[in-house]
């Protein structure tokens, strides 16, 4: 069995989450728990971009409109934060989009609005060259 990707990167921002959970429970909007998200990532030293523009291409073309990625923590996880009452697959498809547009492969889906902290990590794979069957071309 591999190991999971980014596990400790994952392990601190989940923790910085239960913090924030324990402390303003659910109930707020989003943008609450990002705000709280900012103050625990500058306090841990953790390197991160918020609402970072991420622009997708179609056939050559750069659309009119773009993704806004939530934080980019260490610019290699797309963190997605939410406040409902539960995650859904249209969440994860979301999640899977930004990732398809930053070229990440991981990203994490939280929710704040539960009775406990709800968290998913989402991964984008990618054949590797070497899964890649002998017919396979581009």
């Amino acid at each position: 069995m591999s190991e999971l990707l980014y596990k400790d990167e994952v392990f601190k921002l989940v923790g910085l989450c239960m913090e924030i959970h324990r402390e303003l429970g659910k109930g707020h909007d989003e943008v609450i728990y990002k705000d709280a998200l900012v103050v625990e990532l500058q306090r841990a030293k953790i390197p991160f971009t918020r609402e970072r523009k991420y622009e997708v291409n179609y056939k050559g073309v750069v659309l009119p409109h773009s993704y806004y990625a939530d934080f980019v923590p260490w610019d290699k996880i797309i963190f997605e934060a939410k406040a409902v009452e539960a995650l859904t697959d249209a969440h994860v498809k979301q999640v899977l989009n930004y990732l398809a547009a930053a070229k990440l492969e991981l990203g994490l889906l939280v929710n704040f609005g539960a009775d406990s902290l709800e968290w998913k990590r989402v991964v984008l794979s990618r054949p590797r060259p070497q899964e890649l069957p002998k017919d396979f071309r581009l």
